[in-house]
Formats: C-alpha cells, structure tokens, sequence
C-alpha cells in the first residue's frame, strides 16, 4: 500500500505539506488541473526550489487578487458542488468541518456562529484541497504523521495576539489524540491550524515500516534561526505484519437505523474482519451510534470509500492494531447427522479446540428436529474424536 509519513521537523502548515508533495514528484500542472474543478478564481499557484539553512525543497507560493473571506458553510459548499472525486470531496469536507468544530470549541460558540477570519481566505481552501487531491494524485492511500512540535510564545492574528499553539491549533491536536513535543524554537508558531486540520483529519499517528521510494522536503516562508523551517514527506510501500490490523470508527447521529444492516455487508464485502456497533451519547445528550470496522491494511480505500459514501458521517479514525493469530483451519467430515464443516483452532502445547459451523447445524436442527445445542455437542464430540485418531 502506497503510504506517506509526514516528518514535522519544524512544523506544519498548508503551504509546506504542498510544497513537499511537490517536492516529492507531484506535477504543478496536474496539481492545478484538479484545483480547477473547484470553479474558484482569483488565486495563481507557483513552486519554486529554496533553502532553509543547509536544506533544499520546494516553496509553494499562493497570490491572492480577491481579499473576500468565505464563511465555513461557503467553504463546505465550493467542495461538495465540486467535481472533484467523490473521495476528495469527502476528505475536504470532514476537514473543514473538523476546523469549524475546533474553532467552536475555542471561542465557546456554536459552529453555526463560526468565523474563519484569516482561515477564510481562498489560500485556505486551496492549501486544504491542494493536500487532499495531491496525496490522491501520487497514489498515496495510508497517511502517517510524527509527533506536532509546540512552538512557543505568541501570534498576532486579526482576532489579536494569541498564545502558541493557537486555541484552535490546539483544539484540533486534542480532539484527535494526536501526539504533541515541546520545541527548541522559542517564540514561533510552527503548527498553523491549516495545517493541524488536514493532517489530524488524514493521519494516524504511529510510525509505520516502509520501503521509501521518495522523499519530498517543502519549505516554509519564514527564516528561523534555531532550525530549519522545513517538513519532509516520505513516500513508498509500507511494510505490513500479517498480524497488523486497522480499527475503522465513526460516530453517527442522525441516519435510519435499518441503513447499519446494509452497510455491515458492504462492509463485510470490501474485506472487514469484523464489524460491530455500539450505542454511545454524544454532545448535547445525544443518543448516537459508534460504527467499529476491524479490517486489513490493503482493503483501507475501500473501506473507507463505503462508510463516506453509504453513511451520513464526514469523517473517520483510523488507528493501527496488532493482534495474536493462532493457528487454525477448516475441515468437512461425514458425521453420523449429515455433512458438516468444523473450525479447528490449535492451541500451541495446549491441545485444540474445535467450533461446528452454525450455518450447519442450523439445518441439520431444522432438518432433523433436534434442539440445536444437543447437535453442537455431536458435531464437536465427533470431531475430537476424528482428530485424535
């Protein structure tokens, strides 16, 4: 599976996550062909190679001829009536509403009274959908993330001087469980809440094995004199352990209860181990469902793909899994009740233990008329004996 893992040496923002996809082989061109389906205007995108102390990357630079701040509905809008992929789409969304909420939580408001200010403007928008469709554009399907360096000191904003990282920067760390280090640059924002959205929205943030194909380095606009201002992006094949799984959850509110049945198959067609659900309060009281989704690595799109496209949600978390696998297979013998299939798990030293399969003592009980425990109980104790022999 194609992975990027984002290096935040001195921080993240919008620009520099753009400037290292482009660092690391992602077309300008084909970059702004995909923008454009946006329908915006008034914005010119360029890169241009740049150093940071004894580091080389790529800068991207966004100009702006309109100064308009779009509200986060506008915003949410411009993406859904797109005609970008359904999937870019999805993940443009669920990160401006996950900026939306985090700015909600900061200023102790409703989301409906929320305002970008600066986050408003068409860099934003650009620097947030330029992310999502470049990582789509390089193949990338698994996106992992180092720990956020802090900063330290103050910023001036259009809402005034703000502490570092800012409320909403901070906001969007928490909400996720993301991993946060101090930082040996004193007095610098080095996580902007640009860039705290899209990658708390994209990322886990665990340190994956890969077999690195490229490396891509995208340079900041400031000069800082403790480091260099730069993020790396590391881009190849991860190397997955047969035991590794990934836990899918989402927690949903407002959809009809008879769509989780269809969804659970999807969810079993795709590839999912196991899928369960469980009920769970949310803000406000609200009674709500979380959807937990075990499945492989390599069928992470598709799974992803059904529960954006066949549920209500707008985002979901992913975290890696290891799990303990004991030896098993499975067998079909002629018992003295007809033919059935027996699981076989073998416990190291410990002998085995075998499991009839339901679906067939289901019709052996109906067939024959025999309550169904006492046909579990043949089933298993000629089993054992078949094995032993």
């Amino acid at each position: 599976m194609k992975t990027a893992y984002f290096d935040l040496f001195a921080g993240a923002s919008g620009d520099m996550i753009l400037g290292a996809l482009l660092d690391a082989g992602l077309s300008l061109e084909s970059l702004a062909g995909e923008l454009s389906k946006l329908h915006l205007s008034g914005y010119h995108i360029s890169a241009e190679p740049q150093e940071r102390g004894m580091v080389s990357g790529t800068q991207v630079t966004i100009d702006i001829s309109q100064t308009r701040r779009l509200p986060l509905d506008e915003m949410v809008a411009l993406i859904r009536d797109s005609s970008l992929s359904g999937q870019a789409r999805e993940k443009g969304m669920a990160i401006f509403q996950r900026l939306g909420e985090a700015e909600a939580r900061a200023h102790r408001i409703p989301i409906k009274e929320v305002h970008l200010h600066e986050l408003g403007s068409l860099d934003t928008i650009i620097d947030i959908m330029g992310a999502v469709v470049g990582l789509e554009l390089l193949g990338v399907e698994r996106v992992y993330c180092s720990p956020f360096p802090s900063g330290s000191g103050a910023v001036s904003t259009q809402e005034g001087v703000l502490p570092v990282p800012a409320p909403a920067t901070l906001e969007l760390i928490a909400t996720a469980g993301a991993p946060i280090r101090p930082s040996p640059s004193p007095d610098a924002e080095l996580v902007t809440p640009t860039g705290a959205a899209i990658l708390t929205t994209l990322a886990s943030f665990s340190p994956p094995t890969i077999s690195l194909e490229r490396v891509g380095c995208g340079v900041g606009s400031r000069h800082l004199v403790e480091l260099p201002n730069i993020m790396r992006v590391w881009i190849g094949e991860e190397v997955m352990d047969e035991g590794d799984l990934l836990l899918f959850e989402t927690n949903i509110d407002d959809m009809s209860p008879e769509v989780y049945g269809y969804v659970m198959e999807r969810l079993f067609e795709e590839g999912a181990a196991d899928v369960w659900l469980t009920p769970i309060q949310m803000k406000k009281n609200r009674p709500a469902t979380m959807l937990s989704i075990l499945a492989p690595r390599d069928v992470e799109g598709r799974v992803v793909e059904v529960i954006l496209s066949e549920t209500s949600t707008l985002g979901v978390r992913i975290q890696p899994l290891r799990r303990h696998v004991s030896e098993r297979e499975a067998i079909e013998f002629n018992s003295s009740l007809g033919r059935v299939r027996v699981k076989i798990k073998r416990l190291y030293e410990k002998g085995i233990r075998v499991s009839p399969e339901f679906e067939d003592c289901r019709r052996i009980a109906i067939e024959n008329h025999i309550p169904l425990q006492r046909v579990y109980q043949i089933i298993e104790a000629e089993a054992q004996r078949r094995l032993s022999e």
